[in-house]
């Protein structure tokens, strides 16, 4: 036999046994109905709601993976898979164990008020820490919908070490000008991240750190250094409108507990002391408001600075914002106060100082967030002269404190009856001899 030959038998029996395992290999696998049936019933009872798979198959080439298209939950709002690819680890699968050398997530839609709904099923077993069922998740065009119905769209990817941490994770909002990401690097083998934020054109860099605590309860804490953040850019990047033009500088504590990662992101509270430097107060001329007795606002207030301290709760009924000690300054006014955001409604009151001699001014704002109502007491303007020229040169505080009580003094009362007698008037003096 020649050599020629020889070559062409040896790849012929190649051929047959790499066919022949190819073959057995298909055999063992179930059928694409089969998967899809599969795939629904695990997922009802993980998430404890029914899932339908539109579609799953096997793709042999260019490299074995699993596809699920089409995919929701049966819920009001139904969170969709538009694609995922799973790309299984061949010998793994061939050990009937299953293990995801990648997945990759093309499109989908999850809305918030939905995820609370999820896991009142059968609970999923620890992976025991050696094992890494899931080494990269790789996501594009999720659109995340908040509690109040708000889109935001993301892009990122995660490599996993053993037991769920991850390594290195990256979360962007693409397309939007500035650059609007989230880099997490874990330090060693310890449950500790650098962070590196990007949004509004300024940086927030710093730690997290994650404690496991006696029954397995998780502990999450960390600062981050809010630098140069220009504040309607950063909310404009989450599509919210913000009423500050200006950039923001400050110092984050963070904090959450939970059970599960879920509850770490529900329980999430941040503090905040900031200050923002020459700023824009948007769509409101504090001025006018206060000198039409909240009657009139529309425009813009120019501010030389802003100081205060800023708290945000994450709760069941969704976050909590409180602004406290806060302080805007300008070159006509000065401005203290507090406010509260909830359920998308603003209760905040204000004491607004005029150069030209008025201080103590009470402000008030309340209501829905997108029907504000303004509102200065009766007789403000009155008691906050009166408390001028009583303790001339005082600080806001007192002043508004001042200003405030003698406005109600100097509130005018009902109308008299209409058959009371008018009062008598006061005689004139004797005019004085020449």
């Amino acid at each position: 036999m020649t050599r020629a030959n020889k070559w062409l038998l040896g790849l012929g029996v190649a051929v047959l046994v790499v066919g022949a395992a190819w073959a057995a290999l298909l055999r063992w696998l179930p059928s694409d109905e089969e998967l899809a049936r599969r795939a629904s019933v695990e997922l009802e009872a993980q998430l404890g709601t029914k899932v339908r798979v539109g579609a799953l198959h096997w793709r042999l080439f260019p490299s074995p993976a699993v596809v699920i298209e089409d995919a929701a939950t049966d819920q009001p709002q139904p969170i969709l898979i538009k694609k995922l690819t799973a790309y299984p680890d061949v010998f793994a699968l061939l050990q009937r164990r299953i293990k995801i050398d990648r997945a990759d997530l093309e499109g989908a839609v999850v809305p918030q008020l939905s995820l609370r709904g999820l896991g009142s099923g059968r609970q999923k077993e620890e992976a025991a820490t050696e094992e890494l069922p899931l080494a990269r998740f790789v996501f594009r065009d999720v659109t995340w919908i908040s509690r109040r119905g708000i889109a935001v769209v993301y892009d990122g990817e995660v490599d996993f070490d053993p037991g769920w941490r991850p390594r290195k994770a990256e979360l962007r909002r693409p397309g939007f000008k500035p650059a609007t990401d989230l880099a997490l690097t874990r330090q060693g083998q310890e449950d500790r991240w650098a962070a590196r934020i990007h949004v509004g054109g300024g940086t927030a860099d710093g730690e997290v750190r994650l404690d496991f605590r006696a029954g397995g309860r998780m502990h999450l804490e960390g600062e981050l250094r809010p630098k140069d953040v220009e504040v309607e850019s950063m909310l404009a990047a989450f599509n919210r409108r913000s009423i500050i033009a200006g950039k923001a500088s400050g110092e984050t504590t963070l904090s959450a507990n939970g059970d599960t990662v879920g509850e770490l992101a529900r329980s999430l509270h941040t503090q905040t002391p900031f200050t923002i430097g020459k700023s824009t107060l948007l769509r409101f001329d504090l001025d006018k408001a206060v000198r039409t007795a909240g009657k009139e606002h529309d425009g813009q207030t120019p501010l030389d600075s802003i100081t205060g301290r800023l708290d945000t709760q994450n709760t069941p009924q969704g976050m909590v914002v409180t602004y406290t000690d806060l302080k805007a300054t300008s070159g006509s006014l000065t401005a203290s106060g507090q406010a509260k955001v909830a359920n998308r409604r603003i209760e905040a009151e204000f004491a607004v100082d005029l150069v030209d001699g008025i201080v103590g001014v009470p402000l008030s704002v309340s209501g829905p967030l997108d029907n504000v109502a303004f509102a200065v007491p009766k007789g403000a303007i009155a008691g906050a002269v009166v408390g001028t020229a009583v303790l001339p040169g005082v600080g806001t505080a007192i002043g508004a404190r001042v200003g405030a009580t003698l406005g109600k003094i100097f509130s005018p009362g009902p109308a008299p009856p209409a058959s009371a007698p008018p009062p008598a008037r006061a005689a004139k003096p004797p005019a004085k001899a020449r």
